[in-house]
């Protein structure tokens, strides 16, 4: 575990951060189906998207505690509560809520839809944030993939007879999308400083504010927690433990380790872990035509990072 100022710079390896981003999909990808057993549906509705959201981070932030205390780790500098605090409001409140609350109307695959921008706008907040400038052709593999991942989620919602019809749940995971990837840039930018255990750690402590007090609230509200089925329990206990807290160890380092603008276009991967996922959780069996759209999106992030040396 890294320990101090400067943790990650030594043994900092691309193709490493390329599988710990890759592993870091897997864990997210299990968010989307299990945030929809935690939540339930408007027509069997579980526990509140609004509970699920400030009470996954309070666990985390539970589990934080406790290990900085047992590493003794010392506090952040001024100027990275800054960035941890951006790294909260993305990653810990804004993306979570807005994802519970869309999957309380909409399935899976037509979240994936829109989790499928994922990939271009983490690249674009980390060039800007970098001040980087990479080859077009990075950019055309970039805006190739997240169209491959859209038409993808099109056809899967297409051949459940669902159809995509914009609404108001599609503009706020659009926003939830846009401030995960502001966050993941956040906490990117100060992972070699404090380690990537020690930056989620330290976002969900400075989250606690906001979501330890709506935690209380929305568990008032809450209907009776006896009536909620386990499968429910497992999916928040999921995403406190997995959504919120071990994946971002992978993710932090990942984007630290093998340059952000490059190793964001594994999220491009998310959606697919989703729907394989789904099936064993849901029901929904994986189409053999996905295989041919996962090797094509696989492809054009090879050719990505093969284009994405800084000019």
């Amino acid at each position: 575990m890294s320990a101090g100022p400067g943790a990650g710079q030594g043994s900092r390896s691309p193709a490493l951060g390329l599988l710990l981003g890759i592993a870091a999909m897997a864990m997210f990808g299990l968010t989307v189906p299990m945030t929809q057993l935690a939540t339930g549906t408007a027509a069997a509705p579980q526990l509140s998207p609004l509970f699920v959201t400030s009470a996954r981070a309070v666990v985390a932030a539970g589990c934080s505690a406790t290990l900085l205390l047992a590493t003794r780790a010392g506090w952040p500098t001024r100027s990275q509560w800054a960035m941890l605090a951006l790294a909260a409001l993305g990653n810990a409140i804004g993306y979570p809520l807005l994802l519970a609350l869309a999957l309380r109307t909409e399935t899976s695959q037509h979240a994936a839809v829109i989790i499928g921008l994922a990939p271009l706008m983490t690249s674009a907040v980390a060039a800007l944030a970098w001040r980087q400038r990479v080859a077009a052709g990075f950019w055309a593999c970039a805006v190739a993939g997240c169209a491959l991942v859209v038409a993808f989620s099109l056809w899967r919602a297409h051949q459940a007879g669902q159809g995509f019809t914009p609404s108001t749940a599609d503009a706020g995971l659009a926003l939830g999308v846009l401030a995960a990837s502001v966050g993941y840039v956040a906490g990117a930018r100060i992972t070699p400083a404090l380690g990537a255990e020690r930056v989620i750690c330290w976002v969900t402590l400075a989250a606690l504010p906001v979501t330890l007090p709506l935690a209380l609230w929305s568990g008032a509200q809450q209907p009776a927690f006896g009536s909620v089925v386990p499968s429910a329990w497992a999916g928040f206990a999921y995403v406190s433990l997995f959504s919120m807290w071990i994946g971002f160890f992978a993710w932090y380092r990942a984007l630290a380790w093998g340059d952000a603008v490059r190793v964001s276009q594994v999220q491009l991967l998310q959606p697919f872990f989703a729907m394989l996922f789904a099936w064993p959780i849901h029901g929904q069996p994986v189409a053999t035509e996905s295989l041919g759209f996962g090797l094509a999106v696989v492809a054009t992030v090879w050719l990505g990072r093969r284009l994405s040396q800084p000019r």
